[in-house]
């Protein structure tokens, strides 16, 4: 028994060996990513923004007004979207209306439900008030610079795209330093984004997120509209996937936005990241299991562990901790945004592998208090 744990530790190390490699390379395309994409013409074309919300989240108010700050030179309409009027949302939507009176800002609330997905039904109840023949969609926990909205358009607009969506890194909410939001943003900026990267670069991928999805309204109704994916979990993925078959294509433009990360407890933060594995896992289990190459640090301390501590396995954590590292400070140079300080990064890789582990056992997640079943097609169900 003592030799196949030697044995089982050797592997260990030596995979971590590998995955040491991939962060290298990860960080390699982060720089590539963003250097190699020039921006298009600016387009002054009138748009859309969609903003789904529900609840007053840590940072709102702030989230919601960097959209309100679009340097885009043509009408920006942007339509916000409750189920009850009674939402604290629709406050700090009023507050932005006194605030900036000029904007043209509409509210939208409707109790109307059209499927599982309540995002999607939300976004159902809004369309009917949007203006314009460019739509773009955005979450309500992203923040985005003055220039985002122009350079969106600018990569619709080239022949052929059908669809842009935008790359995300974490951000904590001004006033929340607590140790699991903390995590929570550099689980995005340090797991999620590379493997992004990673994928789009190499052709293996070509996600689309709720971070900034724009459209233009003719594709979206050749698509079924925001009813084909109303029962869907990963309604981003769909949509895009769903244009992308249509014929069109996805761009990526060489930004990125801010994702904020406000998490309470360690239980809601591991619900939360629960929830995207088990997406990712539901979509392309496949890929999801090839992600155990990411995971470099924790595959060498427990290959250290079975194999005591010795110098080659200490060697292995040493060499697995510094290619992270590395990626970290690439991802943070590039983006130019800090989600979390270097000391925490081994733990985070060993909640993100336990996270990972967990999400192979069940097919049920958490989403806004309640409990779904996920089927293999993506569509959900409540329990």
């Amino acid at each position: 028994m003592a030799q196949l744990f030697i044995i089982v530790g050797w592997g260990l190390a030596g995979f971590s060996l590998l995955g040491a490699i991939y962060a290298l390379f990860a960080a390699f395309l982060v720089r590539r990513f963003l250097g190699a994409r020039a921006p298009g013409p600016q387009v002054r074309e009138p748009v859309t923004i969609l903003k789904p919300l529900h609840g007053a989240e840590p940072g709102l108010f702030e989230n919601l007004e960097s959209f309100c700050l679009q340097d885009h030179g043509a009408p920006v309409q942007i339509v916000f979207g409750v189920h009850d009027e009674s939402d604290p949302a629709t406050f700090v939507v009023q507050a932005l209306q006194r605030k900036y009176p000029a904007l043209d800002a509409v509210l939208v609330a409707d109790d109307s439900i059209h499927g599982s997905n309540g995002k999607v039904s939300n976004l159902i109840n809004m369309q009917a008030a949007a203006r314009h023949d460019i739509l773009v969609l955005a979450d309500s926990d992203i923040a985005v610079s003055p220039r985002w909205l122009a350079q969106v358009t600018a990569a619709l607009a080239r022949p052929g795209v059908g669809v842009v969506t935008c790359l995300y890194t974490g951000e904590v909410p001004r006033g929340e330093a607590g140790l699991w939001s903390r995590l929570a943003a550099m689980g995005t900026s340090y797991d999620f984004l590379p493997n992004v990267v990673v994928g789009t670069s190499l052709g293996l991928a070509a996600p689309c997120f709720g971070s900034t999805i724009a459209l233009k309204r003719e594709t979206l109704e050749e698509i079924g509209g925001f009813a084909a994916f109303a029962d869907c979990l990963a309604d981003d993925y769909h949509m895009g996937r769903a244009v992308r078959e249509a014929g069109y294509t996805l761009s990526i433009p060489a930004l990125g936005v801010a994702h904020t990360a406000a998490e309470p407890s360690l239980g809601s933060l591991f619900r939360h990241e629960q929830r995207w594995r088990r997406t990712i896992h539901s979509l392309d289990p496949v890929g999801n299991a090839g992600s155990m190459v990411t995971f470099s640090f924790a595959f060498a301390l427990l290959g250290g562990l079975l194999l005591h501590f010795a110098p080659i396995a200490l060697a292995a954590m040493a060499v697995a901790l510094a290619a992270r590292l590395i990626l970290k400070l690439s991802i943070d140079r590039a983006f130019g945004a800090k989600a979390g300080p270097l000391w925490l990064l081994p733990l985070r890789d060993l909640l993100s592998f336990a996270v990972f582990v967990n999400s192979l056992f069940g097919e049920t997640v958490h989403w806004r208090g309640a409990r779904f079943e996920v089927a293999p097609t993506g569509a959900m169900s409540q329990i």
